[in-house]
């Protein structure tokens, strides 16, 4: 949810310009739109300082029921379990997408948002409220609270359809209702700014997810969005994906 200023003006445009479907009303609550400012250092990992704005404010009301009911799968920000409103609003969410026979696929964030919200991400998880979990390695251990990643994996895998972990350079993993599927890092030319890296790989697997291929393929899909993000400075690609990706997002 964004503010009626002219940031929030600017969000809008720039989503409907590509391709993004944005129905949600802009907020009226006094506060202005989310903002977050990044710090990149030389060796290309960053660290932001972020300002939730009026996306802390997002109610229930402003949800588009029709939207949430015919979307093959609903994808929810971890981030947005900090602010009472807002979590309401995504737990209303969730009930919609399982009402409509829907995928609900949740990503932890970071393993401080963890830290803060175990128990009731882990609530979520014994309630099979969500199909598919997005983690980095970090923030899987952080899950399970244990600081062994394959020990990490082996008590959260059971717990959803599909986890899906990616590890940096050293690749990336999906588990299926127990089929694993293992991938290495896509290669790059320099690695230059990792913001983004996450949320293009889960775009890629979601799509090899809603198009029904197979894990591999779908890791492979995440791997190669991420992998071009990661090589300029901003979380927007400058390359068709599709393209890149080839026969893969076909």
């Amino acid at each position: 949810q964004v503010a009626k200023d002219q940031l929030g003006d600017f969000y809008r445009h720039d989503l409907t310009a590509a391709g993004v479907e944005f129905i949600t009303p802009a907020a009226d609550v006094g506060q202005p739109t989310a903002r977050s400012m990044f710090l990149v250092t030389p060796d290309g990992h960053r660290t932001m300082n972020t300002f939730l704005g009026a996306a802390q404010h997002l109610p229930r009301q402003a949800l588009d029921e029709q939207q949430i009911s015919n979307a093959a799968i609903l994808y929810l920000e971890g981030y947005l379990w900090d602010p009472e409103t807002p979590r309401y609003a995504m737990v209303r969410a969730i009930e919609i997408a399982r009402e409509a026979g829907r995928k609900v696929a949740f990503t932890l964030s970071d393993m401080f948002c963890v830290d803060r919200h175990r128990d009731g991400f882990n609530q979520l998880l014994d309630q099979r409220r969500i199909d598919i979990l997005f983690a980095n390695q970090a923030e899987v251990e952080a899950l399970a609270g244990v600081a062994h990643f394959e020990s990490a994996v082996a008590a959260i895998a059971p717990k959803v359809e599909t986890l899906v972990v990616t590890r940096s350079e050293d690749g990336a993993l999906a588990v299926r209702n127990g089929e694993r599927a293992d991938i290495e890092a896509e290669p790059i030319d320099e690695l230059v700014d990792t913001t983004g890296a996450g949320d293009l790989f889960a775009a890629g697997f979601l799509l090899g997810t809603a198009r029904r291929k197979s894990l591999e393929a779908s890791l492979r899909l995440g791997a190669v969005s991420a992998a071009e993000v990661i090589q300029l400075y901003g979380a927007r690609p400058e390359k068709d994906l599709r393209a890149l990706a080839g026969e893969l997002a076909a």
